[in-house]
């Protein structure tokens, strides 16, 4: 993903509330299935870090990598995941 892409994207996720949270348990199952959910109806989610055990660049390394998305942007407890949809791309990414 290029720069203006990810400019794009962070412009696009400013506005957006956290529709997935990590909490103390970390990147469990239950938070990569809710992830892959939301990326599926929204490509681009913003995820909330709580008291995970990790630092927020990490679980969101991980979370990217377990939900096959790209992580965005880390700011503070959150960052943004994006994910194009299989068959009907929402966005459209700038060249």
């Amino acid at each position: 993903m290029n720069g203006k892409a990810r400019r794009h994207l962070r412009g696009l996720g400013h506005h957006l509330e956290p529709v997935v949270r990590v909490g103390q348990a970390g990147v469990t199952e239950g938070v990569i299935r809710a992830a892959e959910v939301a990326l599926l109806d929204h490509e681009l989610i913003k995820v909330r870090v709580r008291e995970a055990p990790e630092n927020q660049k990490v679980v969101g390394a991980k979370l990217a990598e377990a939900c096959d998305a790209e992580l965005v942007q880390v700011l503070g407890k959150t960052f943004l995941l994006y994910r194009a949809h299989p068959e009907e791309p929402k966005i459209k990414l700038p060249d």
